[in-house]
C-alpha cells in the first residue's frame, strides 16, 4: 500500500500533508473509523473539517482496493493436515 496522506490548508492559504484524514472525511467516504485503521489509513481526531480532494482520495483508494480485501485468503490443506 502506498503512502496515503490527506491536504490540509495552512494559515496561509498553501496546501501541505496532513497528519491524517478527519472523521467527517471517512463519513463522506463510505468508511468507518474502524475499518479505515484496519486499513492501516491514518485518521487524525483532532481535524473537523471535510476536503472534498480528500473525499475522492479516499474513495479511490476504495475503489481500487475492494478487489483486493473481495478475495479469500487461501489456507494450506496440506500444512494443516500434516501438524
Amino acid at each position: 500500500m502506498e503512502n496515503l496522506r490527506p491536504m490540509v490548508f495552512k494559515r496561509g492559504g498553501k496546501k501541505r500533508t496532513g497528519r491524517g484524514f478527519s472523521v467527517g472525511e471517512l463519513k463522506a467516504s463510505g468508511l468507518y473509523l474502524k475499518r479505515a485503521l484496519k486499513l492501516g489509513l491514518p485518521v487524525d481526531p483532532r481535524r473537523r473539517t471535510i476536503h472534498e480532494d480528500n473525499v475522492k482520495l479516499l474513495k479511490t483508494f476504495l475503489e481500487s482496493g475492494k478487489s483486493l480485501s473481495s478475495e479469500p485468503k487461501e489456507v494450506n490443506v496440506e500444512k494443516k493436515a500434516k501438524s
